[in-house]
């Protein structure tokens, strides 16, 4: 009889124990859920977090081209730069009128024969870059018979290449001046 009563009282025990987890259960699901007003509040935030940080990417991925527009315009130039060199040294053929400067950035990629080397070609450029703000490789350039700011090209040589984008840097200077 005492081990009935027993198991009758931990019987009982149990049953009330898990009554009141359940009913705790139910007002604690109720207390942890969002409102919806904070469901609204949050997305506000969110909202206005993700509108501030629009802007700042614009200006990234402008200073990004930027960059990438100073870079290829160093490129280049330095091919221009050593295609003279060479010519000065005479280890390229030249015409008097180019001022030793290469005729076209097309020459720059597809090389030239060094004087005294049976076939081999010397190249400048693995291709001509595309331009960042253009989108195409398609570059401004200046010969030495043209006026220094100049935006036509004469076609006797390749002095300086420019970017055609009439666009405005972060700086305020424009694009077609660096």
């Amino acid at each position: 009889m005492k081990i009935f009563t027993s198991l009758s009282r931990a019987a009982a025990s149990a049953a009330s124990t898990s009554k009141s987890r359940s009913v705790e259960r139910g007002q604690g699901a109720a207390e942890q859920a969002f409102t919806l007003m904070e469901l609204i509040a949050t997305m506000a935030i969110m909202m206005i977090l993700a509108g501030a940080a629009l802007p700042i990417m614009r200006v990234h991925a402008q200073r990004m081209r930027e960059l990438e527009l100073r870079r290829d315009l160093r490129e280049i130039r330095s091919a221009i730069d050593r295609y003279k060199d060479m010519a000065d040294r005479g280890m390229i053929p030249t015409e008097a009128n180019t001022f030793n400067y290469p005729p076209d950035l097309d020459t720059l990629v597809n090389g030239v024969a060094l004087k005294g080397a049976s076939s081999a070609k010397y190249k400048f450029l693995r291709r001509i870059p595309n331009d960042p703000m253009t989108g195409r490789p398609d570059w401004g350039k200046r010969s030495m018979q043209d006026d220094p700011d100049s935006r036509s090209w004469g076609g006797e040589d390749v002095f300086d290449v420019f970017s055609q984008s009439s666009g405005t840097a972060l700086d305020g200077s424009r694009y077609s001046d660096w």
